[in-house]
């Protein structure tokens, strides 16, 4: 869940000309005239800070529909911090605060990298931001507590922030050798040896018929692994893999999808040769074939996966070194009148719109996301979206990393929403 809601930090963000219906029914209401945090000597009203994370809160509930499926009725009061006790609803508050303290302290910045808005960005923003005024209904403009001009101050934060981000990178003169980032193709059979639902007699089956595929694979290194596998057991398949062949201390380029085991064994081969002997962990049994020691294409994505990491990382050392820096404080009394609830939700439609507001419905690249629908009142959300370019983030490039949370089914105000994302899973042989 935590990753999830960093994800949803970076990706979640208005863009340069975007702004958003939202709904939601709650039951505290904000004060957006008050000042909840200052920055350097200027005020952050709450009126920002409302808008910013009832953006983050309606895209984690969609990002969290599509990659854990089922509700999301229950994901903001579970705990996230054993020893305070604090919840995910708490943290996502406080990470909001933190962001938008950056956006401020970037503006500030802005002069030291030539960045500054144009007018014809000036004038899509005060556009973009009328619209969202005119597009929303009076309750949920009540319910956000936001202005026009908070609503302008926001898009001009964020319009400066994408507009650094290429430059703060750049500055960290970030290389990545093919060297450290090669990667090795090879093909692999894994046979499971765990379950509550073997015996012993079954582990021993799966052994024989294990080894059995890999003295076939050895009279014949370039057969189909596939093919032998399935010879064996129809149940049985072959997968192709590549990792990091260098052994590496930085986690950028480690191979994190596969047993230490395997990648020790897989180190050993040269080019087409089989691993003399079954590999096995304490969970499964591997036959591998170092097909390639050097792999084009995944060296090259390697680089460009390790090159981004490493380049989100100098900009969030950066931007997180400047607030540091800076003399912020914060009011928690007013802070706490911002919550995050499981029966207090805000959503996006997304859509496409004009500088002057007119606006159209359009379906997202992805299958709309439809949660469950208990609560009475209930209002659609339609943000205005014209120029926003992807932020960037960056996936593991071997496995996706699962985020186990366990939603119960409870009674939350929720409406559609249209989140896009691409996933990557290993191809069969």
């Amino acid at each position: 869940m935590k990753d999830l809601l960093k994800r949803t930090t970076i990706a979640a963000l208005v863009g340069v000309l975007a702004a958003g219906m939202f709904t939601g029914c709650g039951e505290k209401k904000v004060d957006g005239t008050k000042t909840v945090a200052t920055v350097d000597g200027t005020d952050v009203p709450m009126g920002v800070l409302s808008l910013f994370a009832r953006e983050q809160q309606a895209q984690t509930i969609a990002m969290y529909q599509q990659f854990m499926g089922g509700s999301a009725s229950n994901i903001w009061s579970g705990v996230a911090d054993e020893d305070t006790g604090e919840t995910y609803g708490e943290s996502a508050v406080k990470s909001a605060l933190k962001q938008v303290e950056i956006l401020y302290v970037m503006k500030e910045k802005a002069a030291d990298y030539n960045v500054e808005i144009t007018e014809d960005e000036q004038k899509a923003i005060e556009d973009a931001a009328a619209a969202f005024m005119k597009d929303n209904d009076e309750d949920t403009i009540k319910e956000l507590s936001v202005t026009e001009d908070q609503v302008k101050t926001l898009l001009e934060l964020e319009t400066y922030q994408k507009k650094m981000q290429d430059p703060i990178k750049k500055e960290g003169n970030i290389e990545v050798s093919e060297d450290d980032a090669q990667q090795s193709a090879f093909t692999y059979v894994n046979i499971s040896l765990s379950g509550d639902d073997l015996t012993d007699d079954d582990i021993a089956k799966r052994k024989e018929q294990a080894q059995e595929i890999l003295d076939k694979v050895k009279e014949d290194p370039t057969a189909d692994m596939k093919e032998i596998a399935k010879g064996v057991d129809d149940s049985y398949t072959a997968l192709n893999g590549t990792f990091t062949t260098k052994e590496s201390d930085d986690e950028d380029f480690q191979s994190t999808a596969y047993p230490d085991e395997v990648l020790t064994a897989l180190r050993t081969l040269k080019e087409g040769e089989v691993y003399d002997s079954l590999v096995e962990t304490d969970t499964a049994a591997y036959i591998l074939r170092l097909d390639s020691e050097k792999d084009e294409d995944a060296t090259a994505s390697k680089v460009k996966s390790v090159t981004t990491t490493k380049e989100n990382k100098y900009y969030s050392e950066t931007t997180e070194k400047w607030l540091d820096d800076a003399k912020v404080t914060e009011d928690e009394k007013v802070l706490k009148t911002l919550t995050f609830s499981d029966n207090h939700t805000f959503t996006i439609k997304a859509t496409t719109s004009d500088a002057a507001g007119d606006s159209t419905e359009e379906t997202a690249d992805e299958a709309e996301v439809t949660p469950t629908e208990e609560a009475a009142e209930e209002t659609e959300v339609t943000p205005t979206e014209e120029a926003a370019d992807e932020a960037e983030v960056t996936p593991t490039e071997e496995a996706a990393e699962e985020t186990e949370v366990t939603p119960t089914e409870e009674a939350a105000e929720e409406t559609e929403v249209t989140p896009t994302e691409e996933a990557a899973d290993d191809t069969e042989e």
